[in-house]
């Protein structure tokens, strides 16, 4: 009885192997004819201010061979993981693993809230009251702001399937309106944000008129152009927006009334506390807390709304929609409004931040990268869209401090320049992985007796 070596190599496993080996050979030769121009090649300034052309074979090389080991771990990794995973799923296995998932959710957003609401804490004590001031701010509120935008979005995406590439304009609706109102007639933040948010709603209304009647691609399109008309509008009219210069000096909100400066009347000399610029970033961090929170808080309870259940259906069929006696047309204001709002609020909290802004915060590639914060994390999905934010606003701020990939690539190499060829590979990576987002399943709005998981694949494609 002949005895076959379990050690050797399957023909069928061989055929793999090489299917492999062929598809990284092809993506590596494609890699170097898209990098070659981008990153092979590079003009600098010599003394003589002429422009020489310098090659980088070792940051090309190291891109190529990034690539490849990214192709061979998809086909000899992640692809025979999925096909095990399927067959698992074919086997009645999933019935564990929805257990799992309905665990971790359950726990999940309470964690996530106890350890936003202690993060400036932890900063604090492991940074210190200066070194935490830069996780603080260009972490903790640049990255709920992008969460409280994503979620706005998400009432017009997610939830009423309506694509909006000009949510932009919105947060600049909102900024400006701050902006210019806290200058002209000295109201004080906590005035104005409510007024900035009716004010982005209103502008939301006009734009869903002429919207009415458009689907898919032709709503993309007139909302992209939306988006830009109010670019060009800042841009243009110098007299009323000061044009590219920009707004400056814009008031800060205040505690109560009490300014964060280092005054007599300032909030440190009022509590007795050494003055540091830090108590201004804490509580800005705990204000745009609060107003995600309000976000997250004021969707949810719309979802189990009939407005938000006419949102659902009005995004998996418009035609049944209309058939059932839901009127379609005040359905579409009202996301479109809703979503304006938060973007509103996001706005005016932006320009009390920054004291100052101009028309090149307020760009498509912002509106792009909040669509993509929504489309990444699972459209309808809140936990999504918030881990979405994290990983990319929080990635490229940590890519800003990668210093030691200078030490690998040379001086000159700045990580921030790769960040949209980083974002374009992240999404790639999730179109091939979770073609529905991170959280690709949904909990019903209403139920009978029990609340189910809806799964990705009773949801339409392409409309969360």
């Amino acid at each position: 009885m002949a005895v076959t070596s379990t050690d050797s190599p399957t023909p069928g496993g061989r055929a793999d192997l090489l299917r492999a080996c062929r598809d990284a050979a092809i993506a590596g030769l494609v890699t170097l004819g898209m990098m070659l121009p981008l990153i092979g090649f590079r003009t600098v300034q010599n003394i003589n201010n002429e422009l020489v052309l310098e090659t980088r074979p070792g940051l090309l090389l190291t891109m190529i061979l990034i690539v490849v080991a990214g192709s061979l771990v998809i086909s000899l990794v992640i692809r025979p993981w999925r096909q095990r995973k399927a067959a698992a799923h074919v086997a009645g296995e999933s019935v564990q693993r929805a257990h799992v998932r309905a665990t971790i959710a359950k726990y999940l957003t309470p964690f996530a809230i106890g350890f936003v609401l202690v993060y400036p804490i932890l900063s604090i004590v492991f940074a210190g009251w200066q070194g935490s001031v830069k996780w603080v701010d260009n972490f903790g509120i640049q990255v709920l702001i992008y969460v409280m935008l994503g979620w706005g979005l998400n009432i017009v995406v997610g939830l009423a399937g309506l694509l909006d590439l000009g949510y932009v304009a919105f947060y600049a609706v909102g900024a400006y309106s701050y902006a210019l109102l806290a200058k002209e007639f000295g109201l004080s933040f906590w005035i104005l944000l409510p007024l900035a948010g009716c004010l982005s709603a209103f502008w939301g209304i006009l734009l869903g008129f002429p919207v009415l009647r458009l689907r898919g691609d032709y709503l993309a399109i007139v909302t992209l152009a939306f988006g830009e008309i109010i670019r060009l509008v800042l841009i243009n009219w110098v007299s009323f927006t000061n044009g590219y210069a920009g707004i400056s000096g814009i008031p800060r909100p205040t505690f109560f009334g009490i300014p964060f400066n280092a005054n007599d009347d300032g909030f440190a000399a009022v509590f007795g506390l050494e003055f540091t610029p830090m108590y201004r970033t804490l509580f800005l961090y705990y204000v745009i807390v609060g107003l995600a929170l309000l976000t997250a808080f004021v969707t949810l309870r719309l979802r189990k709304l009939p407005v938000g259940r006419a949102w659902e259906a009005l995004r998996e069929d418009e035609i049944a929609c209309r058939s059932l006696g839901v009127n379609t047309t005040n359905t579409k204001l009202t996301a479109f409004a809703m979503g304006a709002m938060f973007a509103g609020f996001a706005g005016s909290f932006f320009a009390a931040r920054q004291g100052f802004i101009s028309p090149e915060s307020f760009t498509f590639m912002e509106s792009a990268m909040i669509v993509a914060i929504v489309v990444l994390g699972g459209m309808g999905s809140m936990i999504g869209v918030a881990i979405a934010a994290v990983a990319m606003i929080g990635g490229t701020e940590i890519m800003r401090d990668m210093d030691f990939l200078k030490q690998i690539f040379g001086n000159s190499f700045d990580p921030t320049q790769y960040r949209m060829l980083l974002f374009g590979l992240a999404m790639v990576l999730i179109m091939i992985w979770k073609p529905r987002g991170l959280i690709s399943t949904r909990e019903p709005s209403t139920f009978l007796k029990e609340r189910k998981t809806v799964a990705a694949s009773f949801v339409k494609e392409g409309r969360g």
